[in-house]
């Protein structure tokens, strides 16, 4: 019975029906350090100009001007969106920055104004309204 459980049935295969490929030798400990020993680390760079001397010239060629390109319109943009933002930035302080002082100080004049009025006449003043027992009195 346990026999059976374990046997995987291809004992009793002739022998023309087995897979015919041979078995993978099993790897030998202290044969791995050395294998590894021998082999170089290549950069992600190098593999990559490895790689590319399989493809055709006008491939590299392209893909390259295109790189280059690539390359050179980015930096031209950050140049541009720089000079850019420093014109609007420079622009909108000169344009708007006496506007904003203007109003800052007409507001200003306006509080000290205010202050001057309660102080001379009094606290319980109140501007331009008449109060509303006056206005039942003036009938």
């Amino acid at each position: 019975m346990d026999s059976e459980i374990f046997d995987s049935g291809m004992a009793s295969l002739d022998d023309s029906s087995k897979d015919a490929t041979p078995e993978k030798p099993k790897a030998i400990v202290g044969d791995d350090d050395a294998y590894d020993e021998d082999i170089e680390d290549e950069t992600w760079a190098e593999r990559l100009e490895g790689l590319t001397e399989m493809l055709p010239d006008s491939v590299r060629n392209f893909s390259s001007k295109v790189a280059s390109m690539t390359t050179a319109s980015i930096k031209g943009l950050y140049n541009f969106s720089r000079s850019g933002l420093w014109i609007v930035a420079s622009s909108s302080l000169l344009l708007f920055g006496p506007l904003v002082f203007e109003v800052e100080r007409a507001q200003l004049e306006e509080s000290q104004r205010s202050q001057q009025k309660q102080f001379l006449l009094g606290p319980n003043t109140m501007s331009g309204n008449l109060g509303p027992n006056m206005a039942m009195t003036s009938r």
